[in-house]
């Protein structure tokens, strides 16, 4: 199975014994939207709701913190999801959510994710049928499994301040990552690229293809040969990044999983203001 799988890929699929499909949908907490709501409401038939918003380690320092190994399996018990299983991801987000999720499965050592190109947005608009309520589930035992995803903390971040040594992407818009009067922030970390998640999506919403991808992080001054952290606000929209260079051809870039909320929050911390380079 590829990474990123189509809507006739999955309307024919859908029904294997080995596949789970899983809405991945979350929502900025201002945008007024229920994405438990709009699931039960409509969603693919079959897919179940893995809840992407608790799906936090809420004991860890970090804001909106990775699953630990145990929650992780908790969660996957819970939602019925055998170690073998195929799963695909969607949303009907604004934010990709999807790619959060992606990582997190990665990053737990599940061999076959991929993400439904266009999402649930595409698969409505191609009259696709959709189901209401939610979606029953036999739970099972899943055994733990050992994190393999690169994850940064603050403390490496703050040492790759004075060496450089890995490139610094960040997925926010350019006002919150220039640190403009009305946005919010107070800039970005010192030395960062600033590349914003959608320009990696067509406008139809479905992703850019391999050579497209690429030249959007060159052009945001990446050298994908070298080393890469994704950063963002809290975490989710560097998981988008980092599945567009994987698709792009590079699975070995990092996740500054405190992002802003933990960088910016710190008062020690570096900052830089203004668009990149300047």
């Amino acid at each position: 199975m590829d990474r990123l799988v189509s809507t006739d890929w999955l309307a024919q699929h859908r029904k294997d014994a080995d596949l789970v499909v899983l809405d991945a949908t979350m929502h900025l907490p201002d945008s007024g939207r229920d994405a438990r709501a709009e699931y039960l409401a409509a969603h693919i038939p079959s897919a179940r709701f893995l809840g992407l918003a608790s799906f936090i380690d809420e004991s860890s320092e970090v804001p909106k913190a990775l699953p630990t190994a145990d929650q992780f399996a908790a969660r996957m018990s819970v939602l019925g999801i055998e170690p073998g299983s195929r799963i695909v991801l969607y949303d009907d987000s604004a934010i990709k959510s999807a790619a959060r999720a992606w990582f997190i499965f990665d990053h737990y050592g599940m061999e076959q994710i991929a993400i439904l190109d266009g999402g649930l947005a595409k698969w409505r608009a191609e009259d696709r049928a959709t189901s209401e309520g939610d979606e029953a589930c036999d739970p099972v035992d899943f055994p733990l499994t050992t994190p393999r995803r690169s994850v940064r903390s603050k403390a490496e971040m703050l040492a790759n301040c004075a060496t450089r040594e890995e490139q610094v992407v960040d997925a926010r818009d350019a006002a919150r990552f220039a640190g403009s009067l009305d946005s919010g922030s107070e800039g970005h970390i010192p030395g960062a690229a600033n590349l914003h998640f959608p320009r990696l999506f067509r406008e139809d919403g479905t992703w850019k293809g391999a050579p497209a991808l690429r030249a959007e992080f060159e052009e945001a001054g990446l050298d994908l040969d070298r080393s890469v952290v994704a950063s963002c606000n809290s975490g989710m929209t560097a998981c988008v990044l980092l599945f567009g260079m994987g698709l792009a051809g590079k699975n070995d870039a990092a996740l500054y999983d405190g992002s802003w909320m933990e960088w910016g929050s710190d008062p020690a911390t570096p900052k830089e203001s203004g668009a990149h380079g300047e």
